[in-house]
């Protein structure tokens, strides 16, 4: 199959092309939530790239692949972000472009049966290491991982298990390489079975081998979510709310209460009396109580979000303060440049600070768990961290209130699921307005969501195990492969481009079939 017609020789419709490619993933993630999507979403965006009748075509269709994608599984912030929305997508969809360039590289024209088998490990690669550079927290974090679409597949979350978010994201990208080479390469079917073959093989294989959470007793936590309270004076009104939520767990036998990010708006050491107060609720339940105080503190500048534990004799010291801050909603990166962004969007009007360290929590009922707010449980390597150092339960607070009437509330609370298979402990994810969920060692979900439209306080059975999963053991495992992959091949590439230079001729890269099906070369 080779893809033709007008539309390809014109600039402006193959652009619009590669965009709507690119956005077709975000139908495989919550709301939407078509898991299995994922695994032909890609599809289209690499017939088209593997159609380019220039490297820089490839790239082209790379990059705005990228920005489509980008805006897609951000769409939720254009309310608030306006066109800087639009401007991000173009930014980071830019890292696509070298994708793009590798599809080409790869599957273009006939291509042999040795670079349809280097493309079931190079582009997979290509796509972590995309994945990876803008997970970093100043580039917006890890949201929209291709991974995390398979937060509720039992098998894919058993994988997590072993290798992270990061080795479904490279085994997703090498299922959609090896169908799009079915599709369009008939003579290359052989090594594309093979390599859905493989795939198939290494998730049985992980399915059958890797450990299990092994079962450690249950433990009582307790979710308070207000639901929305907005207008004047909507500060004191949660929190009243969330006292009357929290008296009616009175004599239910919980070890843990969990309020959600930004459930306290005033700094507790200001005012003692909403200490106090939480400090009754506490007795009353007879158990401690993590709220979120998001105020600017008494005993040092600025604004911060923190976990604080407050036990029957008020708070007990513990303090987690957020560490990864979300650009524009909490910060302006390079305010003196991008501080424009305050005009046109509801982005941050002052940066908050950032806490230094991760913080694990001795919450009574010999309990031990790792807070987390907003999208930090959108980094796997924060959960992991907190349990290598001995959290049992993971917690995130968050607060998607800006977002209520959009696909982000079920998109943030599914990636609790993943971080639950990967560190073979439970993660509870509370929220103020929904949605909250509760999930257990092995990323099942345990009762049931909390909804947008919720108000209420549930009480969850939360399973704990013991023991540690090889992604918690090793780490990142699958970026550092991939990261030897893609340097093998710049390796041979410089090999083959040498001995050819020795050898008198240059390197002549394989034809391209253009729109009317006459064979092109490449770059002209």
């Amino acid at each position: 199959m080779r893809l033709s017609g007008d539309w390809l020789t014109s600039r402006w419709k193959r652009g619009a092309a590669a965009v709507l490619a690119g956005a077709l993933p975000v139908l495989a993630f919550p709301a939407p939530s078509w898991w299995w999507f994922a695994y032909v979403c890609l599809v289209p965006w690499i017939l088209l790239a593997r159609s380019a009748p220039t490297g820089r075509r490839a790239a082209y269709d790379g990059w705005l692949g990228g920005f489509g994608f980008m805006v897609a599984v951000h769409h939720w912030l254009i309310p608030n972000l306006h066109v800087f929305t639009f401007v991000i997508g173009a930014l980071l969809g830019a890292l696509w472009a070298p994708w793009g360039l590798l599809v080409r590289r790869f599957l273009a024209g006939r291509p042999t049966v040795g670079r349809v088998c280097a493309a079931l490990l190079v582009l997979p690669s290509g796509w972590l290491m995309v994945e990876l550079v803008r997970s970093w927290q100043g580039l917006g974090g890890p949201w929209g991982l291709l991974g995390s679409s398979q937060w509720q597949v039992a098998p894919a979350l058993r994988l997590a298990s072993v290798g992270g978010v990061w080795l479904l994201s490279f085994l997703v990208v090498a299922v959609n390489v090896a169908l799009a080479v079915l599709v369009a390469v008939r003579e290359s079917r052989v090594p594309a079975l093979a390599g859905l073959l493989a795939t198939a093989a290494v998730t049985s294989a992980a399915w059958a081998w890797s450990p299990r959470p092994v079962p450690d007793g249950r433990v009582r936590i307790a979710v308070v979510q207000p639901g929305v309270i907005d207008g004047p004076d909507s500060g004191a009104r949660r929190f009243d709310r969330e006292e009357q939520l929290t008296r009616a767990l009175a004599g239910q036998h919980v070890d843990l209460v969990v309020w959600g990010e930004s459930s306290v708006g005033f700094d507790l050491a200001r005012r003692p009396d909403l200490a106090d107060r939480i400090a009754a609720l506490s007795r009353l339940v007879k158990a401690d109580i993590l709220v979120n105080v998001d105020a600017r503190r008494s005993d040092r500048p600025g604004i911060y979000k923190s976990s604080v534990l407050v036990g029957p004799n008020g708070p007990t010291g513990d303090r987690y303060d957020k560490m990864r801050l979300v650009p524009f909603g909490e910060y302006i990166p390079a305010r003196s440049v991008l501080g424009w962004a305050t005009s046109v969007g509801r982005a941050a009007g002052e940066d908050r600070r950032r806490g230094t360290e991760q913080v694990v929590m001795d919450v009574g009922h010999g309990l031990r768990v790792g807070p987390m707010i907003c999208f930090e449980s959108a980094f796997p390597d924060m959960s992991r961290h907190l349990a290598r150092d001995g959290a049992e339960v993971l917690l995130a607070q968050s607060s998607t209130a800006t977002f209520q009437h959009s696909w982000a509330p079920e998109q943030h609370a599914s990636l609790a699921a993943l971080r639950a298979a990967e560190t073979g402990r439970p993660m509870v994810h509370a929220t103020l307005t929904g949605v909250s969920a509760v999930y257990g060692p092995d990323g099942e979900r345990v009762g049931s969501w909390l909804g947008t439209g919720s108000s209420a306080s549930v009480v969850y059975e939360v399973p704990l195990a013991r023991g540690s999963t090889p992604y918690v053991r090793h780490g990142d495992w699958p970026v550092h492969g991939a990261l030897l992959i893609l340097a093998g091949m710049c390796a041979a590439e410089g090999f083959g481009a040498l001995r050819a230079r020795r050898g008198g001729s240059a390197p002549q890269p394989p034809p391209a079939h253009t729109a009317h099906e006459s064979p092109a070369r490449h770059g002209r």
